[in-house]
């Protein structure tokens, strides 16, 4: 019997629909994130899923419409169905799908839900319209919406038994989310100025004359928008480098999925730096064969074979 038919069978059918969804809603909805889950084992790319699916809520409740007191009253609300399955209250027929798909793999992996919660009050800063004017300023919000979604995925494949330095582990996953978030701040810049939002810390934008803002296709005149997206570039180049030095700690499909993710954001953030204004004139994405080929070298291992070796010139 195939472990993908045991796992199945050993789940109650409302847990199987419900992670079911949670697998539909990261399918549909999540452009980068599912190419590297796909590559994990089944229980942890259900809960990896289920993870998924609750930050997404978060995150549309940030997007949306509604106006601000709503959207913080209905993260509140989030926020105490996260205390639900904290508390282990969240039961297998509850109508909520995405707190039982996630309630179960609570129950499996030890996730730290604290993460879900800095991620509710990183949103919770956009909803305020909270600005930024230093890098140090932007790293919080970056820690809280996406350093806090590397550590709770740690929590699902972890550090393989037995892998060199796992005590940074932690530390290493939530600088690779903070790496992927500048990434997608410069890729949407433009949408985000569309929507009232300005992430890139204010004495940046200041020193490179970009401080009027972003709401066409050409960048403020006088400006060095180049200069700007360069510099950020190599922000974000840093943060990967960092970060990467988690690849080696895990196991091969873990690995994979880390390095298929973090693969196609590197990309994205080598586009931006061949064509910064292309951020100004539309979204910034990769087609999906070269996804497709990013998710098979990560499958391969060279990056944590590569990554390893030179951890290991490093220690010598």
């Amino acid at each position: 019997m195939s472990p993908t038919v045991e796992d199945s069978i050993s789940l109650p059918a409302p847990v199987l629909a419900a992670y079911s969804y949670c697998e539909t809603v990261t399918g549909s909805e999540a452009r980068n994130f599912a190419y590297g889950i796909r590559l994990l084992p089944v229980a942890e790319r259900r809960a990896m899923s289920a993870l998924y699916a609750f930050s997404r809520r978060v995150d549309d409740i940030g997007d949306g419409t509604l106006a601000p007191e709503v959207k913080a009253d209905r993260l509140g609300a989030t926020r105490d169905i996260l205390d639900r399955i904290r508390d282990g209250k969240v039961d297998e027929d509850d109508t909520d799908p995405v707190a039982v798909a996630l309630a179960d793999a609570a129950r499996r992996f030890p996730i730290p839900l604290g993460g879900l919660d800095e991620l509710i009050d990183g949103v919770l800063m956009d909803v305020k319209g909270v600005t930024y004017e230093t890098w140090d300023d932007l790293k919080l919000y970056c820690r809280c919406v996406a350093g806090a979604i590397g550590r709770l995925s740690l929590g699902i494949f972890g550090p393989a038994p037995g892998a060199p330095q796992t005590e940074k582990a932690a530390e290493y996953a939530d600088t690779l989310g903070l790496a992927l978030q500048l990434t997608n701040i410069l890729r949407d810049v433009r949408e985000d100025a569309g929507n009232g939002r300005t992430y890139l810390p204010a004495d940046d934008l200041a020193k490179f004359g970009c401080s009027d803002g972003f709401d066409g296709p050409r960048p403020p005149a006088g400006s060095d928008f180049a200069g700007l997206v360069h510099f950020e570039v190599r922000r974000a180049r840093a943060l990967f480098a960092e970060g990467y030095r988690l690849l080696p700690m895990l196991d091969r499909r873990s690995g994979a999925c880390v390095a298929a993710m973090a693969g196609i954001y590197r990309r994205l953030l080598d586009r931006i730096e061949r064509d910064p204004l292309a951020v100004l004139r539309g979204r910034v994405s990769l087609p999906g064969h070269e996804k497709a080929y990013v998710a098979v070298r990560g499958l391969s291992g060279f990056d944590a074979r590569q990554i390893g070796r030179q951890a290991g010139r490093r220690r010598a």
